[in-house]
């Protein structure tokens, strides 16, 4: 199967200093590949530099990142607004920090379709409320009509996901999306995650601390330390066999619970 998305030796700068160094790896269509790694791993950054979000200082000073035939580094803003959202779409960690609190669910679904393609703001509710029912949301109509801050921080959550996968993208980037949540909504996010791979073929790029979100989820891993790649390769490989201390330390770093 083709590959979808390619790192190949990428190294990125912020203000001169080189923070991620020559890490290089594939994600194929409908492929959940997990970044793990403590806080300051690499993790984030690049996540966000396969959608061209490093901001002024950040900087892919080598390497390539491949999309679609397309090197990331080198597409102008005009270009890369005509990925984001519609060919990638980004779940934050807290989705209800990235949403307007001022504005409906319904109102913030229709602008985001609205930025990549004609549609009625009718067609954009029809379509909502129908991925709605298919992640099984209980009152669609209420979600498509509440602001944010009438939802709870599992609804927002979800709803995030939601209208990251109307456009239906190739890839997904998350953010560790379950790290704010009790462990009953968590169960609920991974399990739309795996829905919406099932149902639209798109590939994941997870980020997570969550070494139980990564076993439930992900088909291949990726371990980070201080920025450079330690390990890569098949997830049930890497999390039974690790090759590498590091992966070592941080399976054995998972709490676990005993009996008395």
């Amino acid at each position: 199967m083709a590959e979808l998305l390619r790192f190949e030796h990428v190294e990125i700068s912020y203000g001169g200093e080189s923070v991620v160094h020559d890490v290089s790896f594939s994600v194929k269509p409908g492929e959940i590949l997990g970044l793990v790694g403590e806080s300051g791993s690499g993790k984030s950054t690049l996540m966000k530099s396969a959608i061209g979000l490093l901001g002024n200082n950040g900087l892919v000073t080598r390497g390539d990142i491949l999309f679609e035939g397309k090197n990331i580094p080198d597409l102008s803003e005009k270009e890369l607004r005509k990925i984001r959202g519609a060919r990638m779409g980004m779940i934050f960690q807290d989705a209800g920090a990235s949403l307007c609190p001022i504005r409906t669910i319904g109102e913030q679904i229709y602008e985001s379709m609205s930025a990549h393609r004609k549609i009625s703001r009718q067609d954009a509710r029809n379509q909502a409320l129908a991925l709605f029912d298919k992640l099984h949301f209980k009152d669609g109509k209420r979600i498509w009509d509440s602001y944010p801050f009438e939802l709870s921080g599992g609804m927002n959550q979800r709803a995030g996901i939601a209208i990251a996968m109307l456009m239906q993208p190739a890839v997904l980037l998350a953010d560790e999306p379950t790290s704010a949540l009790d462990v009953a909504v968590q169960k609920q996010v991974v399990e739309e995650m795996k829905q919406l791979r099932d149902l639209f073929g798109t590939a994941i790029l997870l980020v997570t601390h969550d070494i139980g979100v990564v076993s439930a989820m992900a088909d291949t891993v990726l371990v980070l330390k201080d920025g450079y790649q330690v390990e890569y390769g098949p997830a049930r490989q890497v999390l039974e066999h690790p090759m590498h201390e590091y992966t070592r330390k941080l399976l054995a770093a998972v709490p676990k619970l005993r009996r008395a």
